[in-house]
This record gives structure tokens, C-alpha cells and sequence, in this order.
């Protein structure tokens, strides 16, 4: 009697591997070239199987995007040590927070992904929209720490500092948005010099000035 070749059976890959093909997709070929079955070619696995992981593409972005922002946290968290780790002044830390809050480029992956998230997040449920109000409470606690530290240390003006924070995290995604889809007048460089002149008018030390 001729045995049936017994069936091989592969390991999925780690979830964060498929996260990581996920945005390196998007970094090469943009949103439209991210589809679960090119997914599922790029990690060994079929459509089927990420959707059992997944459930929709909806999840499958959050869950990306959440990977992402696990690594831009960690960055973050680095960049925003005590002055005695070496990380400078907490003007200097300010500038490196809004230098990794902003958009590398046109087309950003890690941006044109939040974009495409929060544009979706109109049909969210309760849990995806709070993963993803997780994310900006994330970045917003972490500068509001950083404001009350300057203050603390006269490097800045007395401001509110949640108020404040809530403010420049406005001009910056606004400005985020412009860099990511490319608007004329509107790239990295023209937009670190406008929130460097924002801050200097805004929360530098001396006589309040007036906001052109």
C-alpha cells in the first residue's frame, strides 16, 4: 500500500514580521499596492490565514500603525531623556521631538498610513477608535511633560502647558499633511523653519511678541 506524503506544515511567521512587510509595502508601492493577498505572498502565509489574524484590512492598518508608533515611541522616549542621559537642553529636545513628529518626506509611509487610518476611523468601533486615541495621548502626555520642564527650567515662558501642546500638535499635523501629499511650498525644511519661528514668538523667554 503507497502512504499519502504526510502534509508539511509552516509556522506563521511572527505577527510583527507581517507588521514590518506590511509597512515596507507601503514604503515602496504606496497604499494601493498593500493587498492581503500580495501580503500574504510577501510573508508565506495566504489571504485566508491574515484574515484569521486580521479580520478586515481596517485591522490590519491599526495594527500596523501601532507597530509603527511602538517604534517611533521608543525613539521618542530616547530623544526626550533627562538632560543627564545627554540629551540636551529641553529646546533641544523640542526641536528633536518635532523633527521625528514631522513627515520625512512626500509620502511618508509612517504618514501616509496615519492618514489613511484616521480617514477610515469615521466607520471605527469603540476599541479602534480608542487604540487610536492611545496613540495621540501618547505623544501629546510626552510634550506636555517636555513644556513643564522648560518652564520648570526658564527655558520657556510660563504657558498652559496641555493647552499649548494641544496647539502645536495642531500646526504640526496640519503641516504633517501638506509635507506628506506634497503641496508646492510645503516641504520639510520650509516647515521646520516655520514651527522653529512659531516657537521662538510663541515660547522663547522675554516680552511677549505679536503673532504676524
Amino acid at each position: 500500500m503507497t502512504l499519502a506524503p504526510r502534509r508539511t506544515h509552516h509556522a506563521a511567521p511572527p505577527r510583527a514580521d507581517v507588521l514590518a512587510a506590511a509597512m515596507a509595502t507601503i514604503a515602496e508601492r504606496g497604499l494601493d499596492g498593500l493587498t492581503m493577498a500580495g501580503l500574504g505572498r510577501e510573508v508565506g502565509m495566504s489571504s485566508g490565514h491574515l484574515l484569521y489574524y486580521f479580520r478586515t484590512k481596517d485591522e490590519l492598518l491599526l495594527r500596523t500603525l501601532e507597530w509603527s508608533e511602538d517604534r517611533l515611541g521608543a525613539e521618542r522616549r530616547a530623544l526626550l531623556a533627562e538632560p543627564g542621559s545627554g540629551a540636551g537642553s529641553a529646546r533641544e529636545r523640542l526641536d528633536a521631538y518635532i523633527g521625528l513628529y514631522l513627515p520625512a518626506g512626500h509620502r511618508d509611509p509612517h504618514w501616509t498610513l496615519w492618514l489613511e487610518v484616521w480617514g477610515r476611523s469615521q466607520n471605527a468601533d469603540e476599541d479602534a477608535r480608542a487604540r487610536q486615541a492611545a496613540i495621540e495621548g501618547a505623544w501629546h502626555r510626552d510634550l506636555v511633560a517636555l513644556l513643564a520642564e522648560g518652564m520648570s527650567r526658564g527655558e520657556f515662558r510660563p504657558v498652559d502647558a496641555d493647552r499649548f501642546a494641544a496647539r502645536l500638535r495642531a500646526l504640526l499635523d496640519g503641516f504633517s499633511i501638506h509635507v506628506t501629499v506634497g503641496i508646492p511650498g510645503t516641504g520639510r525644511e520650509q516647515v521646520l523653519a516655520q514651527v522653529a519661528e512659531f516657537l521662538e514668538e510663541t515660547l522663547a523667554p522675554g516680552p511677549a511678541r505679536t503673532i504676524a
